[in-house]
């Protein structure tokens, strides 16, 4: 179920701004991860692993050429993915009031699986909350609340609106890399994000998505892992408000990149509850966002 209908027309015209910001010059910022076997990722998904089952010198043509391919097993929402409105359900319903067990149909979700998110080119907004604290990362267990938010977006200058996709640093993404995967998870420290108050606080100024770089978007309590999720219920069920994770926010953060334009695809697999995404954030050369046409 596309919760709204975005136009993806592409214009070629020699006076179109998305093809002059491009000429002109565009700064990418990667926000998606590296794709890695033992990364950290959340306990109730399927963990990532990468094999070749063909390899360069198994079979060679007549020519000498030869080629190499993969099998790679992992679960949708491992790595930076996106949670579709398939993925969670509160009293037996998903958003709109969808009757979660007769949504799926054949062991697939035809309404409100990810292949109905339609591909994202829009405003994006980063709210860097440690930065506007004078912090380097938000504490473990730390609730960014919309006291936190207001405080973000008056120290930056820089208002989400209805239709972007907003992202939430917390700095906890700095742990992704640990040698100890379990840092970053932090079953057992926390893990911070908004929770519930922030969580309407989002859907309050109609973000299309929204982002984090932690495992589960929200905040998480210490020792209690992913036992509650209320900002999930309150974004996914009661908003329709796609969930993005463990992003790479850092980059954008340092360079002082709060508004940019944000591009991000799921992979269509259709009736699936999520998709793993590689989004971007675009930014002319002259630091404001790229025009979007």
């Amino acid at each position: 179920m596309e919760r709204e209908n975005m136009p993806t027309t592409a214009h070629t015209s020699a006076g179109d701004p998305l093809l002059a910001a491009v000429r002109a010059g565009v700064t990418i910022y990667d926000l998606g991860r590296r794709l890695y076997a033992g990364m950290p990722q959340s306990p109730n998904h399927p963990a990532y692993t990468h094999t070749l089952p063909r390899r360069h010198g198994d079979r060679t043509r007549s020519d000498g050429g030869s080629a190499a391919n993969d099998l790679i097993l992992m679960g949708t929402h491992v790595g930076t993915h996106i949670d579709a409105l398939a993925h969670v359900s509160q009293d037996g319903k998903l958003f709109g009031g969808a009757d979660a067990a007769g949504a799926c149909v054949g062991g697939l979700y035809p309404e409100h699986g990810v292949h109905t998110i339609v591909p994202m080119v829009c405003r994006g907004v980063l709210l860097d909350v440690p930065g506007a604290l004078g912090l380097e990362s938000c504490a473990p267990g730390y609730e960014i609340t919309p006291a936190d938010l207001d405080a973000t977006v008056k120290h930056q200058g820089v208002e989400p609106a209805p239709g972007d996709v907003v992202l939430i640093r917390s700095g906890w993404g700095r742990h992704f890399a640990d040698p100890d995967r379990e840092v970053y998870i932090g079953a057992e420290s926390g893990v911070p994000g908004v929770s519930e108050a922030g969580a309407r606080w989002l859907a309050e100024r109609g973000a299309r998505a929204a982002g984090a770089d932690t495992i589960a978007f929200e905040r998480l309590a210490p020792g209690q892992g992913h036992s509650v999720l209320p900002a999930h219920r309150v974004l996914l069920v009661e908003s329709g408000i796609y969930l993005i994770e463990t992003m790479e926010l850092d980059e954008l953060a340092r360079d002082g990149v709060h508004e940019f334009t944000f591009v991000l695809a799921p992979l269509p697999l259709f009736g699936a509850t999520g998709s793993p995404v590689r989004p971007l954030a675009l930014v002319s050369a002259h630091g404001r966002e790229a025009p979007q046409g």
